[in-house]
Parts: structure tokens; sequence; C-alpha cells
């Protein structure tokens, strides 16, 4: 059993800006990311229900120095063409959190530059000083910066809870396999409906996943 106690829990919805989300943005210029819409709704409800309880919600945006200075090997070798593109700097609508998900005061934007929201950013430190130990998590692409913080996560003891629908990924094949890594070895996969009930409630206990 893995459980969820809302007073030692945050929200954290991982890079639902529009640079990955919106049309106008680097990744909506060259692909279709529609597909994200439904993945920004459930977000915005998970938001709103955190919100209500006085659960933390706390946004990353991946977010680059104009020179690309703080990229390291992610922008000079692994993905140079975000720079050669332009794209995810700081100074740019890119690092803007989508509008639906309206982001209020009390709501924390942490800029990262690493795929995993736990490597050289101010989050580890965030979630230590609130006395935070339990992550409800959401956000794009389930494959790459959701997995990656997911898994630095729960190697550091934070009981992590995925909710599906509140993440999403340009293949469904990539989301299916990051949602089977989680539940089995990763933390707990909980339907969006769950995890409303669950944070209402400011408590919920969630069974490790038999796989079949």
């Amino acid at each position: 059993m893995m459980r969820f106690e809302a007073k030692s829990a945050a929200l954290l919805l991982i890079d639902l800006q529009v640079g990955f989300c919106s049309p106008e943005g680097h990744t909506g210029k060259k692909i279709d990311v529609s597909g994200f819409n439904p993945v920004l709704e459930s977000a915005r409800r998970l938001a709103e229900a955190s919100r209500a309880v006085g659960m933390p919600v706390i946004f990353t945006t991946m977010a680059f120095a104009p020179d690309y200075s703080n990229g390291g090997l992610t922008t000079s070798e692994l993905r140079p063409n975000l720079q050669a593109e332009n794209a995810l700097r700081d100074d740019r609508p890119d690092r803007e959190i989508m509008p639906i998900l309206n982001p209020q005061p009390e709501d924390d934007i942490i800029e990262k530059q690493r795929y995993s929201a736990m490597i050289k950013s101010p989050l580890p430190a965030l979630l230590k000083k609130r006395g935070i130990d339990r992550v409800v998590v959401g956000g794009v692409t389930t494959s790459m910066c959701v997995e990656s913080t997911v898994r630095d996560m729960a190697m550091m003891d934070y009981r992590v809870f995925v909710v599906p629908e509140a993440c999403g990924d340009l293949r469904p094949e990539f989301h299916e396999n990051s949602m089977y890594m989680f539940k089995t070895a990763f933390g707990r996969v909980v339907p969006e409906a769950d995890m409303l009930l669950a944070i209402e409630a400011g408590a919920a206990d969630f069974a490790h996943q038999t796989l079949t």
C-alpha cells in the first residue's frame, strides 16, 4: 500500500507550457499538439482541487537562457536543434504556462533545463522546505520529462502518484509504456477521478497494481 496524505503532498505539473502544448509553440509549429488538450483539462481540474484544500501546486517549465549557456549537453549535443531553432528560451513565449491552467500567485513556477525536474533545479529544496514527501504528477511528455522526474523522485524516496489523464505524449504507445513502468516500480498510477476524491478527502490508500 502507498498512502496519499494531502497535508504532506503537492501537485507537480511538468512542462505544460506554450512551447510544447500550444499550436503557436516550438513543438506545435511542427506537429499537431491538439492531443494535449484533454491533458490540460485534467491538469486544470487537479490544480483547482488541490488549491481548494490548500495543497501546493507546482509548475515546471523548460526554459533556457537566450545563449543556451545553462543547457549543458542537452542543448549542445543531445538536442542541438533547440538552440538552432531558438526554442524554449526564457525570454520567449515558449516558456509560459498554458493559460487554461490559470497559475495563481500562491503557485510555484520552477524553470528547469534538464528533463528531470529533480536535477539542477530548485524543486528538491522547495519540497524539503515545505515538508512534502508525496507528489501527484501530471505533464508532458510522459516518456521524457515526466518519466525522468518520476524515476528520480522514486529513487529519492518520494511517494509518487501519477495521473494518466493528466499526462500526454506524442505517441500513445510511449505513454502506455511509461505508465506500465510507473506502476511496476516507481509509484502508483491513479485515475483522475480517484485522485480528485483522494484530494478532497485529504487521504487515501492505493495498493500496488498487479500486472498481467
